[in-house]
């Protein structure tokens, strides 16, 4: 009983991360739950979040393409694919799952558990996608669409504005402290985790000293385009 009630606390916070209270909280449950937790405690493939995932991730390239469509009546076919590409990718997904702290509430075998399941970049990118087709399924298309774009339209305006989704965090960030003389931004590996073919950087950015912010990522160069993203979300919220 204690489980129970220690789980549906955890979930009622995930919940309110995605500003979306789920009418049947199994759809949740199925969506954070892996397939090596399925397997391992015999649960079945529709107990995992693998179908979920993948009705997600038709449901999020629709609604994208959508928001593209009708954002930017004057680019090509071929203008819209390559910006939808950026926006809808394992980097950005993973980087939404990460803001939600997605990997503390997944469901994993004891195998993806000891080896880093929980901050693994292609988990926690498929499981955002599984959570988009479990609103989907608890919902609508209306209301499915207003929370992705929620969490997704800041990224796909960048996209739009510097052809890059994560090439310019470091650049805007920079930008905003350059007028500061004998001062200077500086980004510093915290940690390394995981095997050498599958290895996860964290990294931290300071400004005199200062942290700003912190990022992970599968590279340095990713890890730091991150932590600037993070600096910059912080520095947005202490101007509000």
């Amino acid at each position: 009983m204690r489980q129970v009630d220690e789980m549906e606390k955890k979930l009622k916070t995930l919940e309110e991360k995605l500003n979306y209270s789920f009418k049947d909280k199994k759809n949740l449950t199925i969506a954070l739950t892996h397939t090596s937790y399925a397997n391992e405690n015999k649960l079945g493939i529709i107990s995992s979040n693998e179908r979920l995932e993948f009705l997600g991730d038709a449901i999020l390239n629709l609604i994208v393409s959508q928001y593209l469509y009708k954002k930017y009546p004057n680019y090509s076919e071929g203008e819209l694919t390559k910006i939808r590409a950026k926006v809808v990718c394992e980097s950005s997904l993973a980087y939404v799952a990460r803001e939600i702290c997605v990997g503390d509430y997944l469901l994993l075998g004891k195998g993806e558990e000891s080896t880093g399941g929980r901050e693994r970049e292609s988990i926690l990118a498929d499981t955002t996608e599984a959570i988009i087709g479990a609103v989907y399924m608890d919902s609508d298309f209306k209301t499915t669409n207003e929370c992705l774009l929620d969490k997704f339209e800041k990224d796909i305006v960048k996209a739009v504005a510097n052809g890059d989704l994560f090439s310019d965090y470091k650049t805007e960030l920079q930008e905003k402290y350059q007028k500061q003389a004998n001062s200077k931004i500086k980004y510093s590996i915290l940690k390394e985790e995981g095997p050498e073919h599958d290895k996860i950087f964290f990294m931290n950015v300071f400004f005199n000293e200062k942290l700003l912010g912190s990022g992970k990522g599968r590279n340095k160069k990713e890890a730091e385009q991150m932590a600037a993203k993070q600096a910059l979300s912080l520095l947005g919220d202490q101007n509000e």
